[in-house]
């Protein structure tokens, strides 16, 4: 079976996109910094029958990442790495001005730091897999500029600009930054809470997700929203 390690899957996406896989098949290696919420939502997840280790931690810890990519080498491989964990930086969210610099350093440790020290980690087995693939999950932040989100939006344009050199580097794997889109997630509830806007939930741009998975398209910078419109 494919095997897939996912950052920040207790809820939100990260879940969303672990159930999906489990559907499929995928065993899983899933992380996230609350023990008791990753627990029961990989006991939800392994109901479909696969293999899950759950692995409660901090990204930004080389040791918890030291000990994602063996348990995946444990149940096979990595076949997939999906880098979904994120830190705003302020909660809620604030203009430039009022952004502590320890808050933008936490988001650029959890955003871009651990995601390339992960896929460092894990680069030799998503080698040997016949379809090695990456998913760093972005933002439009990353390419527009809203108020308040610059601090966030930083971490994740140079986020797609790390996962656009490691395409160029890596021409055997599939390296994608994916925007998932607006989706009703407590991390956005942290950012705005004062935005009560109605909001899709995860699971709605997760098969936006697995056609990338389907079709393997070229690396690159691709939104979930889009790949739900697109043709087939």
């Amino acid at each position: 079976m494919p095997v897939a390690i996912i950052t920040g899957a207790s809820k939100g996406l990260g879940r969303a996109l672990a159930e999906a896989l489990a559907r499929r098949g995928w065993d899983l290696v899933l992380d996230a910094r609350g023990a008791q919420t990753l627990a029961d939502t990989a006991r939800v997840v392994s109901a479909h029958g696969t293999r899950v280790s759950a692995l409660p931690g901090d990204v930004t810890d080389a040791a918890h990442r030291t000990e994602l990519v063996s348990a995946a080498r444990r149940l096979g491989g990595v076949d997939l790495l999906v880098h979904n964990a994120s830190a705003l930086g302020a909660e809620p969210l604030v203009r430039l001005e009022e952004l502590s610099l320890e808050g933008l350093r936490r988001a650029l440790e959890v955003n871009l730091v651990a995601g390339l020290g992960l896929v460092q980690e894990a680069l030799p087995l998503l080698r040997a897999s016949r379809a090695g693939t990456v998913v760093a999950v972005s933002s439009d932040a990353a390419a527009e500029a809203y108020e308040t989100w610059g601090g966030y939006g930083a971490s994740k344009a140079a986020l797609d600009q790390l996962v656009a050199v490691l395409a160029v580097e890596e021409p055997g794997l599939r390296v994608w930054a994916v925007d998932p889109g607006d989706m009703a997630t407590d991390l956005y509830a942290a950012a705005v809470p004062d935005d009560r806007e109605p909001r899709p939930e995860p699971a709605a741009v997760v098969p936006g997700f697995l056609r990338l998975l389907d079709e393997r398209p070229a690396s690159g910078r691709y939104g979930a929203p889009a790949l739900l419109e697109g043709p087939r």
